[in-house]
């Protein structure tokens, strides 16, 4: 193999991974977004689970009172 075909191999090999390292920067930017999302929900999940116990307490009924239909 000529020096010519060696560099020439090598510019390709290193074009690929620059595509690929480009490839896998965008997946794990959208990978992020999408946590940050899910984190997002998850505090707002929270903060309502809190509010709907707090206004049970000060109802004074039981959270895990059986229906009268029971």
């Amino acid at each position: 193999m000529s020096q010519e075909e060696r560099l020439v191999d090598l510019e390709i090999r290193i074009a690929r991974q620059d595509d690929l390292v480009d490839t896998l920067n965008t997946q794990v930017y959208q990978q992020q977004k999408k946590i940050d999302e899910l984190e997002k929900l998850c505090l707002a999940l929270a903060s309502r689970l809190r509010e709907i116990a707090i206004n049970a307490s000060q109802r004074g009924g039981a959270v895990d009172e059986r229906p009268p239909h029971y």
